[in-house]
């Protein structure tokens, strides 16, 4: 039997500048044929990313009612909307507990939005990073429970806080948990746990992808759905739910969720309801964070996500949810501001915790994940730092702050094909962490200090083999090649109308070229500026993020004005003009033979 031959490389590019060959990912499509057609591309970017052919139409516009799923496929799900009915109509004190990060916060926001409009002012309980750390503690459902409430949801949490949940019920209340990170065998004792990625859960793992605002989202139509049947709304007007996609969209993006199914008609629809300017709080914050048009799905994970992390990161953790539930123009302007300024100090913290953890992962050989820690590093930023390494280093990477007393807390990234969750589960299980949990590209964990080298031991024989295959089958993946002259507005808006575009839907790539550097220089925080013309003379502008110091800037920098390159990367409006214009975000590049 023998092996398949791996595809043929695009332009003979085997070992591009950064060290990886360029392959196409479906089919070749060469939009200088003077026969191409914008309807084509769209079609082969469908394809490419998993749409089956019979369902291009519907992958074209993702619409809600195209993909949602009748929400009591999933198990529980009823029995939560049948709680939360009760609820309602007997008028009971509900806290809605979120996490800290976007996902949390959407998710609480559009509960207690859905709660409010159906009549019932339900409170938001969001713990402090710092002091509390991530999920429902005991002491804090207990003390909620003695202020009254005798309901208590969490959302993007709960799915693994066996002793917080037990002592809720000891003190009589109620818990459902909306969750989506990986459960173990046992469940806790919750009044109802919806959670597509339940071990015994059978067609509902099929949407084990949606973020905990998409399943927050699920749960108020069966909510609706529920009340509806009781003839809750013979006297009185139902909610929109579809209103509150502009909140599930950002939830989802934000949480790196994988645009594929259902969570593309979450973004698809969400980002037109953005659109139209109807939450008042996110109004806000997209003049906060100086957007003068309609937001992208870019825009979502990159401008306004970080934005609302920032509150729970460095900040006082409730402000987002606060932003995404107020109902006063001034208040929201308030939040904005202060969670803009909350942002700026982020990076900072940032830049300083990554830069020790990148000289710490140099010392440490080539492990399959990249265990690094540091004593006083600040904890709000350790996911964003471990994301960076990811990148860096081209494998799974965890950041881990050692705080006095000796008890780590991290955060991890993985990259695609490798399991991180499940992983950080398992070495739970083993006995190595005092907590842990997540999904496949990204976990969260508690050690003590002295745990650490055993943990980063136990992560790379479990995850070598997958590891290197992963980075075995590493190749620059490209959509489209094009003279530097076809990087147009008119490209760009044919590529977009096969978005949207995120984890698990990438967006698309191109080759341009060949070209010669006419000038290039660096800007901003060590990005690579650059103008490039074709042997046709048309020139183009693109940036290279982050590159200045890497051999992708360097190149770029020190380019003999007579040898050519190959370029790729995504083309993209450069809106900062007088009229809009297109650019090409480089990726890598190859020289010519």
């Amino acid at each position: 039997m023998t092996e398949s031959m791996p595809p043929p490389a695009v332009f003979n590019v085997t070992h591009s500048i950064l060290g990886q060959p360029w392959r196409w990912r479906g089919m070749h499509t060469d939009t200088r044929d003077e026969n191409f057609q914008p309807d084509d591309l769209v079609t082969q970017l469908l394809l490419t990313r998993g749409c089956p052919r019979e369902e291009l139409e519907a992958h074209r516009t993702p619409s809600i009612r195209g993909f949602m799923p009748d929400p009591s496929i999933f198990r529980d799900m009823d029995r939560a909307a049948d709680r939360l009915a009760g609820a309602i109509a007997a008028r009971e004190k509900v806290t809605i507990f979120g996490d800290y990060d976007v996902d949390g916060a959407t998710s609480a926001a559009l509960l207690i939005r859905l709660l409010r409009e159906l009549g019932l002012d339900a409170m938001a309980y969001i713990p402090d990073r710092l002091m509390e750390g991530y999920g429902p503690s005991g002491e804090a459902l207990v003390r909620l429970a003695e202020a009254g409430s005798s309901l208590i949801v969490t959302v993007d949490c709960g799915a693994q806080a066996f002793e917080a949940l037990d002592m809720a019920k000891a003190a009589g209340v109620d818990v459902i948990v909306v969750d989506h990170h990986k459960c173990a065998s046992a469940l806790p004792a919750a009044h109802a746990l919806v959670n597509p990625n339940r071990l015994d859960e059978e067609e509902g793992a099929a949407h084990g992808h949606l973020a905990a605002v998409g399943v927050a989202f699920l749960l108020g139509a069966a909510l609706l759905r529920r009340l509806r049947q009781q003839g809750y709304f013979a006297d009185r007007a139902e909610p929109r739910l579809l209103d509150l996609l502009d909140i599930v969209a950002l939830g989802t993006v934000a949480d790196v969720a994988a645009l594929r199914g259902l969570n593309r008609a979450f973004v698809a629809q969400g980002l037109k309801v953005m659109g139209q300017r109807r939450n008042i709080g996110l109004n806000a914050l997209i003049a906060a964070a100086r957007l003068n048009r309609a937001p992208t799905a870019t825009d979502l994970g990159f401008a306004l996500g970080p934005r609302i992390n920032a509150g729970g990161r460095v900040g006082k953790s409730d402000l987002g949810v606060r932003l995404l539930t107020t109902e006063d123009p001034a208040e929201a302007e308030e939040i904005a501001t202060e969670l803009d300024r909350l942002n700026e100090e982020r990076r900072a913290i940032e830049g300083a915790v990554q830069e020790a953890a990148e000289q710490v992962a140099l010392g440490q050989g080539n492990r399959a994940v990249a265990v690094v820690s540091g004593d006083g590093w600040h904890p709000g930023v350790i996911g964003i730092v471990a994301g960076r390494l990811k990148e860096k280093l081209g494998r799974p990477a965890i950041v881990i702050a050692v705080d006095s007393d000796g008890t780590g807390k991290g955060s991890g990234r993985s990259i695609a094909g490798v399991d991180l969750g499940s992983a950080v589960l398992a070495a739970k299980d083993s006995g190595l962490l005092v907590a842990g949990g997540g999904h496949a590209m990204a976990a969260g964990l508690t050690v003590n200090a002295d745990r650490i080298d055993a943990l980063a031991d136990f992560l790379d024989e479990r995850l070598a083999a997958d590891v290197a295959r992963a980075q075995g089958e590493r190749a620059l993946l490209l959509d489209a090649v094009l003279s530097p002259g076809g990087v147009t507005p008119a490209l760009v808006e044919a590529l977009e109308a096969g978005g949207p575009y995120g984890m698990g839907w990438p967006a698309p790539r191109v080759a341009a070229g060949p070209v010669r550097v006419i000038k290039a220089d660096i800007v901003g925080t060590g990005h690579v500026r650059a103008i490039v013309a074709g042997d046709d003379g048309r020139s183009i502008k693109a940036v290279a993020f982050r590159a200045a110091e890497t051999p992708l800037g360097q190149a770029l920098l020190g380019a003999p004005r007579d040898r050519r390159l190959w370029i790729a990367g995504r083309a993209r409006i450069d809106d900062w003009g007088s009229r809009p214009a297109a650019e090409l975000h480089i990726d890598d590049a190859a020289w010519v033979d």
